[in-house]
């Protein structure tokens, strides 16, 4: 059996763009990575920066942690990350990610209601991704790494659902293992939470909790009851997938 603490081999190449995988666990590290495009393109990635940050003081240009090995061995997804700035990142995904295959391997809460459909966040105006689509989630950084060096993707997950929406822990169901959805530079961790309301009741729950947050990143909650209904909104190339993957198995 493969030890998931070790990783002899680098497939983050091989996982073709729309496959979905179904796994137990992930087992995430840091660990140290010359990320090249970083290094030599400083003068671009800060210009590029002051360009998609400008009105917007909302985007913050912190520590954030990127994917650059990661292979699926007997039910694990094993998966090593390193540190880098959220502006590198920002100029290597609109640049087309130049260099060597890296992922933002991020954890999203695939958050469903008591009636079977899925409750979406609408990111708001003054964000990077302003009228996209999306469950709860956000690109790993520093205060997800544990002590040991671990990635703490499955506390990532009820972080941002707390941070984005106000509901808490106690308000919703963790289930088991994990669907990895891969798309252009990115591998979505899907983890399947249900809460027990109808999706009426749960939006408007969470309407009212996001009203008190410090800080509001979502303008809106948006109920999606078939794959059909994705149609209708602006979504990142992974979440459509998962979300007909999800509906074709009811």
């Amino acid at each position: 059996m493969t030890d998931a603490a070790s990783l002899d081999t680098n497939d983050i190449e091989r996982f073709s763009d729309g496959h979905i995988a179904r796994v137990d666990r992930i087992d995430a590290r840091i660990e140290p990575y010359d990320w090249a495009f970083a290094r030599d393109n400083e003068a671009q990635i800060a210009a590029h920066w002051a360009r998609i940050s400008a009105g917007k003081p909302a985007m913050f240009n912190g520590r954030i942690l990127l994917q650059h090995r990661a292979a699926i061995a007997d039910g694990v997804f094993q998966a090593r990350y390193f540190e880098t700035d959220y502006a590198a990142f920002m100029t290597w995904r609109d640049a087309g990610h130049p260099g060597p295959a890296l992922r933002n391997g991020f954890a999203m809460g695939a958050l469903r209601a008591a009636d079977g459909a899925f409750l979406c966040g609408r990111m708001g105006g003054h964000t990077a991704n302003a009228g996209m689509v999306y469950f709860a989630a956000g690109t790993p950084d520093c205060s997800d790494v544990r002590a040991d060096g671990t990635v703490d993707l499955a506390g990532s997950v009820l972080r941002e659902l707390a941070e984005e929406t106000g509901l808490a822990e106690t308000d919703v169901r963790v289930g088991e293992g994990w669907h990895a959805v891969f798309s252009p530079g990115r591998v979505a961790f899907m983890r399947p939470l249900t809460i027990a309301l109808p999706a009426d009741e749960a939006r408007a729950l969470m309407l009212s909790r996001m009203q008190g947050l410090e800080e509001q990143e979502l303008d809106d909650i948006v109920i999606l009851r078939s794959a059909a209904d994705c149609d209708r909104h602006r979504m990142a190339p992974f979440m459509k997938p998962y979300l007909s993957h999800i509906f074709a198995q009811d």
